[in-house]
């Protein structure tokens, strides 16, 4: 591992508390698909399937800010493990319902039920800012949290299509929400590397979203999210019209691969200009990344495209989180972090029904037309905040009394 990486884990219960974030991510990137894989399967519907998936990604936008500004103010042991066990109840009626062929209104209620999801990469990069505030390890926990992200990503859809054609239906998701249990548990039972909550009165001035950094990389990264969502039918579709359907899961993941890399790299560098004028920049790389998948006309060549297009992603992401730090009050910033995550699944879900009406008007090549329309809303909106973004940083409320707090819930 590159020094830099390695002196991150120098800090005592780093290393415990990233393994819990990691296995308590995976879900992100399993639920959803493993739903559609079961319910398709068991069915053969294949929209009910895409329905009950938009309806975990739009539940998880509305409710993961909710639960988070809860963490902000109660601390993650007490919010997370209730919400968790929520979500893992409903995550088992859906099962049932599925296995017995239960009425679809049951469906939909047990995928709304599922949203309570807490996200735990924003519970993470909280403990990371926890740890290194202020210093130029944040900037390199923030790279290896994106790495971990791209991870779950080449992984997971694999390991949940994988178990649910190959074994039974429900084991895509039923594993998902072991490894829910797993992390989140896991994660939570590490009180010292845990961010001191915030009374209520730190909470004045409503939502950290009524932040104007914020705003601005929350409304750019819906656009962000339609890429994304685009992308991934898109190219379902196109390899589905060059008769390798199932190659379909091998591009995507060297899309993601792509990220990785790039993070990983961009965690080794450090920064000494204005992160608002990085992350512009990151935004319209990614924009002008999506042009060449215009003109794909085979696979290879699309896998290609994609591993150059996912090299802005990584950076990018890491470089919004540090905005996000920024701009955000201290007593706010896991909620700021999540509505990030939020921002992206309303874009997610856009982007996929977006992407599907062009596919079935125009055909899978002419849907590349979506992501690449994204990314010129994500420049715009990203030139039109940038301002915002590069003023000056509002106060965030001093460490000192953090640290006092930790310091006497430890003792006590």
């Amino acid at each position: 591992m590159p020094s830099p990486y390695r002196a991150l884990f120098a800090a005592p219960g780093s290393a415990g508390f990233s393994v819990a974030g990691f296995l308590g991510r995976m879900p992100l990137s399993m639920m959803g698909i493993g739903v559609v894989t079961m319910i398709s399967q068991l069915t053969g519907r294949y929209g009910l399937a895409g329905a009950l998936a938009a309806t975990i990604a739009l539940s998880a936008a509305v409710i993961g800010p909710q639960i988070s500004r809860l963490v902000d103010q109660h601390g993650q042991r007490r919010v997370l493990r209730p919400a968790t066990l929520f979500a893992l109840a409903a995550a088992a009626g859906l099962l049932l319902t599925a296995h017995f062929d239960w009425p679809d209104w049951v469906l939909f209620l047990c995928s709304a039920g599922i949203g309570c999801v807490p996200s735990i990469g924003a519970m993470t990069r909280a403990r990371w800012a926890y740890l290194y505030r202020d210093k130029p390890e944040l900037h390199t926990a923030y790279a290896f949290e994106s790495v971990v992200d791209e991870i779950c990503f080449i992984f997971g859809p694999i390991i949940s299509i994988g178990l649910s054609t190959v074994w039974f239906p429900e084991a895509g998701p039923l594993l998902a929400g072991c490894f829910l249990a797993t992390g989140v548990f896991w994660l939570t039972a590490q009180r010292a590397t845990e961010p001191a909550p915030h009374p209520r009165e730190h909470h004045t001035g409503g939502s950290a979203l009524r932040s104007p950094g914020l705003q601005v990389l929350v409304a750019t990264f819906v656009a962000t999210g339609a890429i994304f969502g685009a992308v991934d039918v898109v190219t379902v579709a196109f390899a589905e019209e060059q008769g390798h359907k199932a190659a379909a899961s091998v591009v995507l993941a060297v899309y993601a691969a792509g990220s990785c890399a790039a993070g990983a790299v961009f965690g080794l560098l450090r920064f000494t200009g204005a992160p608002a004028r990085r992350w512009v920049l990151g935004v319209c790389t990614m924009a002008v990344s999506m042009i060449p998948l215009l003109l794909v006309g085979n696979l290879p060549f699309l896998a290609v495209a994609l591993f150059v297009a996912g090299l802005s992603i990584a950076p990018t992401m890491i470089t919004t989180m540090a905005l996000v730090e920024r701009h955000v009050p201290r007593a706010k910033l896991t909620e700021g972090m999540t509505w990030v995550s939020t921002g992206l699944a309303v874009g997610v879900a856009l982007g996929s029904s977006a992407s599907g009406w062009v596919i079935d008007a125009a055909g899978a090549r002419a849907g590349y037309g979506v992501p690449a329309v994204a990314g010129a809303v994500a420049v715009a909106v990203g030139f039109l905040g940038y301002r915002r973004l590069s003023g000056p940083v509002p106060q965030r409320g001093g460490t000192h009394e953090q640290h006092s707090e930790r310091e006497e819930r430890h003792v006590a």
